[in-house]
Formats: C-alpha cells, structure tokens, sequence
C-alpha cells in the first residue's frame, strides 16, 4: 500500500469511530430510563401503562411459548405458528386474533378484586363483631353495681 492509502485509511477510521463513539455516548447519556419514562408521563397515561403491564407480560408469555412450539418443528413460522398473518386476505384484527384475550385479564382482574373486597368486608364484620362482644361483657359485667 502507498502512502497516501493508509493515511487516507487512517483518518477514515478515526473518523468513523469517533463519529460511532459519539453516537454511543449520546445514545447513553440522552435515553431516558422506563422508570424516568414513567415519571414523566401524565398521571391518566401512568394508570394505563400500569393496568396494562399484565396484559404486555402475559402476551410476552403467550409469544414465547409459540416461537417454542414453532423452533420445534422444521416448518416455517407462518404454517405451525398460532398467531394469524395480518397479510392474509381473511384476516380481521379482532380480539380472537389476539394472543391474549384482553377481556379474560380484565376479567380475572375484576375477580380478584372483588375477592379481596370481600374477605376484607369479611374480616371489618369479625372485627365490629369481637368488639360489640366486648362491649356487652364490659356492660353485664360492670352494670351491676345497684344489686
């Protein structure tokens, strides 16, 4: 090689890794975190980034579990896999599409809040009623005074 090529060569190559290099640093530096996303975020937008966290993490779950089945087999995605191409002429994005039913979560959410609403009105009640026990013995107990 002359001269001239590698001093050419050189110089492209401090330049192009100082320009890559400044793109890393910057990248690092300006990227916010999730949790800094999420401090940033409206509060109405947190409470929908929350609600549907399960949703993203059951999907997630869903999606392994196919590219497992599929990796199984020697054919391709797009014949062994559960999940419909959006290219076909019959499809219809709809909640059967889906990977996750999104009404089921909501659904199993709503149940177990109203099962821990109730085991807590379960409990309040026990307790009123330990302390109305208590009260009618301080009464029997200490209202007989004038006999």
């Amino acid at each position: 090689m002359d001269p001239i090529t590698k001093t050419l060569l050189k110089k492209s190559l401090i330049w192009g890794g100082g320009i890559i290099g400044l793109g890393v640093v910057l990248f690092k530096f300006t990227t916010p975190s999730p949790e800094q996303m999420l401090a940033q975020m409206s509060p109405e937008l947190r409470a929908d980034v929350e609600k549907n966290r399960e949703l993203r993490m059951k999907e997630q779950e869903e999606l392994i579990k196919v590219v497992k089945r599929t990796s199984a087999s020697n054919d391709p995605i797009w014949k062994t896999g559960d999940i419909q191409s959006p290219w076909d002429p019959d499809f219809k994005k709809t909640s059967e599409s889906m990977l996750v039913k999104k009404q089921a979560i909501e659904k199993a959410r709503a149940e177990e809040k109203t099962k821990l609403e109730l085991e807590s009105m379960k409990e309040e009640a026990k307790r009123r009623e330990g302390m109305e026990k208590e009260g009618m013995k301080k009464a029997s107990g200490g209202s007989k005074w004038w006999w």
